[in-house]
This record gives structure tokens, sequence and C-alpha cells, in this order.
């Protein structure tokens, strides 16, 4: 993938409405790609998570928010910390959109971004 690194911000980049802010704390479900949009991966390098950070941020922008799908396409697996989450690194979050794009395929995408130790798995 070609990348290019700026020091502005993505609000002086591209218009409001363009731009979607990808947080897990999103009541909004992100259901396809649009390749008309700008999607920012929210994250943030800390040693916790802070919950609806993100979320926080967007809505103080006026962007609009989205999730990835992990509710609605994998399930939670037993384990022995029952330990379940839908935070992923900012690499995990680009696998997945990167193999949806090629794929088209939720399942395929969040089986190449989600691991295991995320507490969730695709159904059989």
């Amino acid at each position: 993938f070609q990348m290019d690194t700026t020091q502005e911000s993505y609000l002086d980049l591209f218009p409001l409405d363009r731009i979607v802010y990808l947080t897990p704390d999103s009541e909004n479900v992100l259901e396809d790609i649009d390749p008309n949009k700008v999607y920012v991966l929210g994250g943030l390098v800390d040693e916790s998570i802070h919950k609806k950070l993100t979320l926080q941020r967007a809505q103080d922008q006026s962007l609009q928010t989205a999730r990835l799908p992990i509710r609605e396409y994998m399930v939670k697996t037993v384990n022995t910390k029952n330990y379940h989450s839908e935070t992923l690194a900012i690499n995990q979050v680009f696998d997945v959109l990167s193999t949806y794009y090629e794929t088209r395929s939720w399942p395929a995408a969040l089986k190449a971004g989600v691991s295991s130790g995320k507490g969730y798995v695709l159904p059989d």
C-alpha cells in the first residue's frame, strides 16, 4: 500500500462529511467501505484502554463514527480469563479493512485481523 504522511490534521485535509472515525465504542456498524469516504483509525498508544475516548474525540469534532462488525460476525469464546475485547491495535484494524477491501468478506477480514486472544472467534 502506498501511503503519504503529513503534519496536517485530517480535519484540514478533508471535508467533515467525508470522514468516518473508526472507534470500537460507536453504535454504528461499518457495513461496507465507501471509496468516497476517508476512514480515520482512532487509536492511542497507551498502557491502558481509555473507554470511549476515541468516540468522544470524534463527537467533539462532529464526525461520523463506525465500528468494525465484530459482534455481528464473531462469537465470544470461552476462555479462562473471561476476556473479550473489541478494541484492536491500529495494525489489526488496518489488516481487517484491507482484507475486507480485497475480499468483500467480513468473516475473512475479521479472521485476518482479530486474534484469538481478543476472546472472539468466527462461528463454525
